[in-house]
């Protein structure tokens, strides 16, 4: 029985594109609910809309609640991320030839 070891890095690489396209076509689907046609500007077919949306994400002026602690309120999806990350790092890299094994 042979196993094909795949990259972490592809692994995640490619879940994060799979993620950005099942957006786009959320996006689209909901377009034709609602009898609009949803992201088909930004690119041929809308193909560019999640690289558009990130690029959105990453340039949008913060706005910040007046009865709440900055601090806090930056770093909750920070933990968040990092919490959801480790996990995942953890599941990729379990099986990888990348880190040392430990005996236990």
């Amino acid at each position: 029985c042979s196993t094909i070891n795949i990259s972490p890095l592809l692994y995640i690489i490619s879940i994060l594109i799979a993620v950005a396209f099942f957006t786009l076509i959320e996006r689209k689907t909901l377009g034709y609910i609602q009898l609009r046609k949803g992201p088909n500007i930004v690119g041929p077919y809308g193909l560019l809309q999640p690289v558009a949306d990130g690029v959105k994400l990453f340039i949008k002026e913060p706005i910040y609640p007046s009865n709440s602690s900055i601090v806090l309120f930056t770093l909750s999806p920070i933990l968040a991320l990092l919490l959801a990350l480790s996990v995942t790092f953890n599941r990729v890299f379990m099986n990888s030839s990348l880190l040392p094994t430990i005996p236990i």
